[in-house]
């Protein structure tokens, strides 16, 4: 559905857009590093040095844009998580997603991909055996949302929501596509447990978008084109997170842009983050890394996706505090 979205004062073409962003409005800019996740490279913006989450939002991965052979593709095979939720969106290509609780799922462009860990649950990712049958493309962005604690022991949950279902705000050239949480008036169908939103926003050239305010916590990534904001540009692989409260709104540049914005309330306190293991409890963690580690499928935290159940990764040797794909 479409519909124009009520932007305040001061946001629109010609009539003064981005001046009321403070020079110092950006409080962070993330520059990705790059990552290998089994002969694949993501660009990864979140967690980073500088800063461990965007509201509940933990782990940004940017996989792609990248090519594909006939007969090649992604195999992210059976892996485990607790304590958060995956956020697959893509902009190119597809993924065969299949997890422990009997899911059996193709994702494409524009849809949206939301697995609840809870207490723990595993699952597989490939590229589709249609997609290979011809070369092919991929390109998207996963996240990873940490719970809030009353969430951490919660069965697993999952659910899928197709493009046509995904609310579309458009008004003064800008297409904006509400993944998660709440925006603008508007109101994502997946079901979260905190304040938060999400959104893939294009914007025309020159085109001025406000970003979502009442948000304790606010981020934006550049996928394409340029942005400027409070007098300065940034280009494409750039996260910048603002200041709480302040009045921010982003320009296009000549060849337009297209970002991801991101954001909602703080959790309860830091995250502990180990491999694909996220809890406000070392403990949790713990007892998810010996279940893993010992591999008794169904005596514990974890069994294998039906379907795709005769390999996994196997336990990494990380340091701790180290992340994982």
């Amino acid at each position: 559905m479409s519909w124009n979205p009520a932007f305040p004062p001061g946001t629109m073409p010609g009539t003064g857009a981005g001046a009321d962003t403070p020079l110092d409005a950006i409080e962070t800019v993330i520059v990705p590093r790059s990552r290998d996740i089994g002969g694949f490279e993501v660009r990864r913006a979140l967690p980073a040095p500088q800063r461990q989450m965007v509201g509940p939002f933990v782990f940004f991965d940017q996989a792609g844009p990248a090519e594909f052979l006939t007969g090649q593709g992604i195999d992210v095979r059976p892996h485990p998580h607790i304590g958060l939720g995956t956020v697959t969106y893509l902009f190119q290509g597809d993924f065969h997603h299949r997890d422990s609780i009997g899911t059996d799922q193709v994702i494409t462009p524009g849809a949206l991909n939301w697995m609840v860990a809870g207490r723990g649950v595993t699952h597989s990712e490939r590229t589709s055996a249609s997609a290979r049958q011809g070369p092919h493309s991929l390109f998207g962005i996963q996240t990873w949302v940490a719970l809030p604690e009353r969430m951490e022991d919660a069965a697993p949950s999952f659910e899928h929501h197709g493009k046509a279902d995904l609310p579309v705000l458009e008004a003064h050239g800008i297409h904006a596509r509400l993944i998660l949480g709440q925006a603008w008036g508007a109101r994502a169908p997946a079901t979260t447990f905190t304040d938060m939103f999400y959104a893939d926003v294009t914007l025309e050239p020159g085109a001025h978008c406000p970003l979502p305010d009442g948000h304790e916590d606010r981020g934006l990534y550049v996928i394409s084109g340029e942005v400027g904001i409070a007098g300065d540009s940034f280009g494409p692989g750039r996260m910048m997170i603002f200041r709480p409260g302040d009045a921010i709104t982003v320009t296009a540049g000549a060849q337009g842009a297209r970002m991801m914005i991101l954001g909602g309330a703080t959790l309860e306190g830091p995250r502990h983050i180990w491999w694909n293991f996220v809890s406000s409890s070392r403990e949790r963690i713990a007892q998810a890394k010996a279940d893993w580690r010992a591999g008794r499928w169904g005596e514990g935290l974890f069994e294998l996706p039906p379907g795709d159940d005769t390999e996994f990764v196997p336990y990494p040797l990380l340091r701790a505090g180290k992340t994982g794909a």
